[in-house]
C-alpha cells in the first residue's frame, strides 16, 4: 500500500514538473497606442520581446488611434468604464490633462520601491519629460524634435549645397524660393503646420519665446517670439514657395520628389527613407532657431502610461512599462522610426545604439539637437485640446491667405485667452 501511495506521489510530483510554467496564472495586459503608420511594427517587436522574457504575461493590442489627439480622447471615453486599455502609449503634451484628472497610475511609489532607475537607463531629466505637478505621470518611449529634410537633387538645381544646408530661416526661404522658380510644379518648403501646435512651437521657442505667462493665466505667444513665428510661415507661403499642404499631400509630395525642403518630426524619419527609395538623395539637417543662441525645441513624442487599477495587473503593466521605455525599447524604437533614444544606456552602449549612428548619418540631425529639447508644454484646463486646435485653425488663414500673419496670432491670442481656466 505504502508503495501506491509513493508511486502516487511521484506521479503528482512529475506532473506538477511538467505542468508548472504553464500552470502559472498568466496575465493580460491590453495595450492602446497611436499612429500605427510609425509604431506597429515597433509596437509588434517590442512585444513580443517581452512576451518572451516574461512567459506568465500577454499582451493584447487595443485598436490603435490615428493621433495622440484621438487616443487622448479614447481614454477620457473609456476611463471608469471596463473598455479602458490597461496600458497606453500618450503624447507627452497631454499628460498632463490625464495626470491632473487621475486617470494614469503615478509611478513614482513604483520607482522607489525600484531603487536605482538610472542603472536602467532612466536619469532623472528622461523621468522629467513624463512628470506633472509632482506625479511621475509616466515614461518618455519615443521623444523626438523637428528637423529638416533635403531633397539634395532639388537643392543643387536651385544653386544650394546639401553639404552646407541653410542656417538661417531667410536661407530657407531664399533656397525655397529658387526650387520653387525652377518650375515643373515643385513646391520649396513644406513645413508641418497641421495637426497640433508642436510645429509652431519650434518656432515660438526656437525664438526664445513662451505660450503663458508663469502663473499660466495670460497669452505671451502672441508678443515678439509669437509675431516672428507667425510671421515666419506667411514668409514661407509668400517667398517660399510653400503649398497649403494638408499633412498627407505633403508627406506625398516630399517623397514623390516634388518637395525641396520639408519640416517635420524625426519621428517620419524610417518612414521617408523608405518612401523616397532611391527616387532622389535624401539628406537631413537641423532645423534652423529664429534666436541661434538661446533658442530651444519642443521634445515631441509619446510616454508609456499604467491605467490599469487592478492590483494583479499593476506588477505585470509596471515590467512593461521599464521594458518598452528602457534600452530594448529605444534600441527598437531609434531605428524603426527615427526618434531619438529617451533611455541612456540605449544611447551609449554597443550593444543597443553606441555605433548605430556613425553608420546611419541620415539620423544624426535629432540626436545632435538633443541639448535644445525643452518639455512639449502643455495647456491648463479642460479646454487644452480647442486650445491646440484654435492655434491650428490660425495658422491655416495664414498658409492659406485668407489673414495677414498680425491679424492671425491676435486673434489667436483672444480665442486662447478665453479658453484658459478662469482663477
Amino acid at each position: 500500500m505504502s508503495r501506491i501511495r509513493n508511486a502516487a506521489a511521484a506521479l503528482a510530483l512529475a506532473m506538477a514538473a511538467l505542468c508548472g510554467p504553464q500552470a502559472r496564472a498568466e496575465t493580460t495586459l491590453t495595450v492602446h497606442y497611436p499612429m500605427p503608420g510609425f509604431f506597429k511594427a515597433v509596437m509588434d517587436t517590442v512585444a513580443a520581446k517581452f512576451m518572451a522574457e516574461n512567459p506568465d504575461v500577454k499582451i493584447a493590442f487595443a485598436t490603435p488611434s490615428p493621433t495622440y489627439e484621438d487616443g487622448l480622447q479614447l481614454i477620457l471615453r473609456e476611463a471608469g468604464t471596463a473598455d479602458l486599455p490597461d496600458v497606453s502609449f500618450v503624447g507627452l503634451n497631454r499628460l498632463r490633462i490625464l495626470s491632473e484628472r487621475n486617470i494614469v497610475a503615478d509611478l513614482q511609489p513604483l520607482i522607489a520601491q525600484e531603487g536605482d532607475m538610472e542603472k536602467l537607463g532612466f536619469t532623472d531629466h528622461i523621468l522629467s519629460l513624463a512628470r506633472w505637478g509632482g506625479r511621475q505621470a509616466g515614461l518618455a518611449f519615443a521623444t523626438s524634435n523637428p528637423i529638416m529634410y533635403m531633397n539634395a537633387d532639388l537643392v543643387r538645381k536651385a544653386g544650394g549645397d546639401p553639404d552646407h544646408p541653410p542656417k538661417t530661416w531667410d536661407e530657407v526661404i531664399a533656397l525655397g524660393g529658387r526650387i520653387k522658380a525652377l518650375g515643373d510644379g515643385d513646391a520649396g518648403i513644406d513645413f508641418r503646420w497641421q495637426g497640433d501646435d508642436w510645429m509652431f512651437s519650434a518656432l515660438l521657442f526656437g525664438d526664445g519665446g513662451t505660450m503663458l505667462s508663469p502663473d499660466e493665466k495670460t497669452v505671451t505667444f502672441d508678443g515678439p517670439a509669437g509675431q516672428a513665428a507667425f510671421a515666419l510661415v506667411g514668409r514661407m507661403v509668400k517667398e517660399g514657395g510653400m503649398p497649403a499642404f494638408t499633412k498627407p499631400a505633403g508627406e506625398q509630395a516630399f517623397v514623390a520628389g516634388k518637395v525641396g525642403l520639408e519640416f517635420q518630426t524625426t519621428g517620419a524619419l524610417r518612414n521617408t527613407i523608405d518612401n523616397v527609395g532611391r527616387k532622389f538623395e535624401l539628406r537631413t539637417a537641423p532645423i534652423p532657431l529664429l534666436d541661434p543662441k538661446d533658442g530651444r525645441l519642443p521634445t515631441g513624442g509619446n510616454a508609456v502610461v499604467i491605467l490599469t487599477k487592478d492590483p494583479a495587473k499593476r506588477d505585470a503593466a509596471w515590467r512593461f512599462a521599464k521594458f518598452a521605455a528602457g534600452p530594448y525599447g529605444a534600441s527598437v524604437v531609434v531605428p524603426g522610426t527615427g526618434y531619438v533614444p529617451n533611455n541612456a544606456l540605449a544611447a551609449t552602449s554597443p550593444q543597443y545604439l553606441g555605433d548605430f549612428y556613425a553608420t546611419h548619418p541620415l539620423y544624426r540631425a535629432g540626436l545632435d539637437q538633443m541639448d535644445r529639447m525643452i518639455p512639449w508644454y502643455s495647456f491648463p484646463g479642460a479646454n487644452s485640446v480647442r486650445v491646440t486646435q484654435a492655434i491650428v485653425d490660425n495658422l491655416s488663414r495664414v498658409v492659406e491667405g485668407t489673414a495677414t500673419p498680425d491679424a492671425a496670432v491676435k486673434d489667436t491670442a483672444a480665442e486662447v485667452q478665453k479658453l484658459l481656466p478662469r482663477r
